[in-house]
């Protein structure tokens, strides 16, 4: 990483994993602006889990997050309302140390982070930077400029070609200590027709667990509700036919590759990026599915290593038909 300081996770064991591909015959959508793919495609973000058994749990899970009554809701939209992220050439980008309120937890960087970087509105003010020069991902929480002092919540540097974790017990820049950016609906994705990855969301209540990949969790003495990184999927029997070219691709996805519990909000909120290309007919139209229409599935064979983000297909992980 030319001499960045740069913390992963401690064990390396399995760390790639087998030659899995997660969609075959398909090269993964790279990040705009970049030769960089996300993760490996036997990474866990990029696993079809659409042949998973159902989590025993699915039913107390969605009971707790209100599944029955709830609407799926794009946490994202026109003009300017998302997670944005900025892709930075870290040969020619200036780097910056950042003070962390939790430390212990965050990687010390530098970060390619200054004035001009762009940070989410609302309350998390999260700001994402993915370095073109080496395909490293850079995540803060709470970021603030500050004039040149920046600070920020906690930090996580995550390496785009690699399968590792976050240190077990670790938060990142968001509660579930996992990246955020791999999880974010991208615009780039619709126009190319797929999203081959898990997305990122949202539930008002997280016990206090967390199940792989997560490594934090932020929740509450309730074994009713999720722990952080459960995985849910769109049925595949929920008609998808009647719905836009662009939402059939996110509804796709969501029943290939499901979504991941990634921190708590909203109950069935799902994140992308900022893009002035979002319509509030698109919008509307994924906000008519039911959150009932989705289950829970348990992944938990499909794990090459606790502390890997690598899958591989097998009789407790079974590979999509």
């Amino acid at each position: 990483m030319r001499g960045k300081l740069f913390v992963i996770a401690l064990a390396t064991v399995g760390m790639m994993g087998p030659a899995v591909q997660a969609a075959p015959g398909r090269t993964p959508v790279p990040v705009p602006g970049t030769s960089c793919t996300v993760f490996p495609a036997n990474n866990v973000w990029n696993m079809d889990v659409s042949a998973l058994p159902v989590n025993t749990k699915s039913k107390m899970w969605k009971r707790s997050a209100h599944a029955g009554t709830t609407l799926l809701h794009p946490d994202f939209g026109p003009p300017n309302y998302g997670i944005p992220y900025d892709v930075v050439d870290g040969a020619r980008h200036s780097f910056t140390s950042v003070k962390f309120q939790y430390k212990s937890e965050s990687d010390p960087g530098p970060y390619p982070f200054d004035g001009a970087t762009h940070v989410e509105g609302g309350s998390d003010h999260h700001a994402l930077m993915v370095d073109s020069s080496d395909c490293t991902l850079y995540e803060l929480y709470h970021a603030q400029w500050n004039g040149g002092v920046p600070t920020a919540g906690s930090g996580a540097v995550f390496d785009l070609a690699s399968n590792a974790l976050r240190p077990a017990g670790w938060t990142s820049a968001d509660a579930a200590g996992l990246p955020i950016f791999p999880g974010l609906v991208r615009s780039d994705e619709i126009q190319a027709g797929r999203i081959d990855h898990a997305i990122r969301f949202t539930v008002d209540c997280t016990t206090t667990s967390y199940v792989w990949p997560a490594r934090h969790q932020a929740g509450v003495s309730d074994p009713h509700c999720p722990p952080m990184g459960a995985r849910f999927r769109l049925r595949s029997g929920f008609d998808i036919s009647g719905f836009s070219a662009d939402a059939r691709v996110i509804l796709r996805a969501m029943q290939h590759y499901g979504m991941i519990v990634a921190d708590n909000g909203s109950d069935w909120y799902f994140q992308g990026t900022v893009d002035p290309g979002w319509t509030n007919g698109l919008l509307d139209q994924l906000k008519t599915v039911p959150a009932k229409a989705f289950v829970a599935v348990d992944e938990s064979g499909c794990q090459v290593g606790a502390n890997s983000g690598a899958f591989v297909y097998g009789p407790a992980c079974p590979a999509p038909a």
